[in-house]
Formats: structure tokens, C-alpha cells, sequence
């Protein structure tokens, strides 16, 4: 085993990863949390009007999802542009945090046509990063009225459902990740797999 590193239910970790969650307002923002401290990360929570500079030396930054509306009301998404314009470390947006990077970066936001609240049926078509190691489908939790309608120039889709074509994105030049479920809810199979797979981004950048 490598020095410094931990095995954890068959993950390598560094002791010293600081992966923060940003509080965009959404119900299960304490659960993003939750599984962070399960896999022995020091995180914490912090409001979305945090400043930029008070985050610069994470290792990694959650957008959690939000109460409100992206596509009507992103104003109260807070600092969320400032984290995605300045962050050199690893992003992972949920929900509407996947929305606003999403429309941060020139894609359309609207209402979806079949909104998802239940168990969808998530279909990979990318399986490096988040998805590595995962099977080509699985069951994932969806809530959500609202949907990015294409994925955003310099991003590549990683997944889709039946109802949502845009369940997955990747930047293709920076490590920057969304996904339109919530892999942190216990309904969703592999969630905790997902978080597992952004900490290794996490580690291949600190490398």
C-alpha cells in the first residue's frame, strides 16, 4: 500500500481530502454531506453566498440542488458562477447544481417534458470518471421539474434516461461534473460509488 493512503471498503484515499458542499437550498443537501463523511472526507456545509477566496484551498467543491427554480430565478444560486469561473479543483453539480453549470456555460434551461420524481432508469454512455466501474444501467432517484435541454458547449453527455436526455455532463477541459439525479439519496443504486469516483478525480488532480 502506497504511503499516506488509506483502503477504505476497497478505496484509496489521502487522509487530507477537503471536499466542501455548497447549500443551494435543496432538501437532501445534508445527505451530500453525509455520504462525504462516511468516506472519511473532511467536509463541511457552507452557504452559497460564501465568497470564492474562503474556498480556493479545497480539494473539491458539491453543488448540492436547490429550491428554487435555475431557469426562472438563478439569482439565488448565489456565488455558484464565481465557484465554476475560479475553481481549478474538481466540481460536481447535482441536480440543480448540474442545471446552473449547465446554463453557466451557454446551454437552455425549461421545464421538462416528463419530470422526474421517483426511480428513473439511468442509462451510461460515458463510463470514465463518475461512471467508472458502473453497469451500463441502473436505478437512480429523480426530482426535478426543470431540465438542461442540451448539453453545453466543451462538455460531453455521460448519461440519459427515458424521460431526460441530459442526466449526465463532463467538461472536456476541466474537471468539471453534473449529474441530473441524486446520487446521494438511498434509492439511487451505486450513489455512494459516484461520490467514490469524484474523490479519485480528486486524488488523479492532487497527483
Amino acid at each position: 500500500m502506497p504511503a499516506g493512503i488509506i483502503l477504505i471498503k476497497g478505496y484509496w484515499r489521502l487522509p487530507s481530502m477537503k471536499v466542501y458542499v455548497v447549500d443551494n437550498g435543496g432538501q437532501w443537501t445534508h445527505r451530500e454531506w453525509r455520504v462525504l463523511k462516511y468516506l472519511k472526507v473532511e467536509t463541511k456545509i457552507v452557504p452559497n453566498t460564501t465568497p470564492f477566496d474562503e474556498l480556493k484551498d479545497l480539494d473539491g467543491l458539491v453543488l448540492s440542488g436547490g429550491a428554487p427554480s435555475v431557469a426562472c430565478d438563478s439569482n439565488r444560486m448565489g456565488n455558484n458562477d464565481e465557484y465554476l469561473d475560479k475553481a481549478t479543483f474538481p466540481v460536481l453539480g447535482i441536480c440543480a447544481g448540474m442545471q446552473f453549470m449547465s446554463q453557466h456555460f451557454g446551454s437552455a434551461l425549461g421545464p421538462a417534458d416528463v419530470p422526474e420524481f421517483g426511480e428513473v432508469r439511468l442509462k451510461v454512455s460515458d463510463h470514465s470518471d463518475l461512471f467508472a466501474g458502473l453497469p451500463d444501467d441502473f436505478i437512480v432517484w429523480g426530482s426535478h421539474n426543470d431540465e438542461v435541454k442540451a448539453v453545453p458547449e466543451g462538455f460531453r453527455l455521460t448519461a440519459s434516461s427515458p424521460s431526460c436526455k441530459v442526466e449526465g455532463i463532463a467538461c472536456i477541459d476541466r474537471p468539471l461534473y453534473g449529474v441530473q439525479f441524486h446520487p446521494e439519496v438511498e434509492n439511487t443504486e451505486h450513489g455512494a460509488e459516484i461520490f467514490q469516483n469524484f474523490l479519485e478525480i480528486i486524488k488523479g488532480q492532487r497527483q
